[in-house]
Parts: structure tokens; sequence; C-alpha cells
């Protein structure tokens, strides 16, 4: 069994991960809003031009917001991780302290 403090510092590693990855998902979820803005807003532009150049826009911005939406799910799902991690560690560390 890991000592106490091997156990404690990992804690600590994976809160720090865990907030790292909350920024993140933060940081994403601003860049989703503004992304899918851009996306209505070029749908919006294609509709009414009906041009090729307006429409391939509209493509384009949409698949921008499809990947930042992929990359927040893989954030989403490290989160969940480190979050079992971190329940993990806290049992170990109530098993060392009884």
């Amino acid at each position: 069994m890991s000592s106490r403090s091997t156990i404690e510092k990992k804690l600590a590693q994976t809160v720090a991960d865990l907030h790292r990855a909350r920024d993140e998902i933060r940081v994403l979820d601003e860049q989703i809003a503004y992304s899918a803005d851009n996306a209505d807003d070029a749908r919006l532009r294609a509709m009414v031009s009906e041009t090729p150049l307006a429409e391939r826009d509209h493509r384009e911005a949409a698949r921008a917001v499809a990947a930042l939406q992929r990359d927040r799910s893989a954030w989403d799902e490290r989160v969940r991780k480190l979050e079992q991690l971190q329940d993990t560690l806290l049992d170990r560390l109530m098993e060392e302290t009884t």
C-alpha cells in the first residue's frame, strides 16, 4: 500500500489537473458559443445569397463548431476520469488514516 505522503501528492496533482481541465472546458464553452453564432450568421448568409462561396463558409463554420464540441466532449471525459481517480485516492487516504 502506498504511503500517506505519496497518496497526498497524487491527490494534489489530480486536483490541479481537474482545475486545469475545468478551465479548458470554460474556454471551450466560450469558443463554442462564439463559433456557433458565427455559424448561424454564415447559415443565414448562405440562405440569402445562395452562392457557393456563402455555402462553403457555412459548412466551414459548422465544422469548426463540431470540432470544438468534440474537444469539449473529450475534456468532459477527462474530468470524469480525474474525478474517479480523486475519489479512489480519497478512499485510499482514508484507509491510510484508519
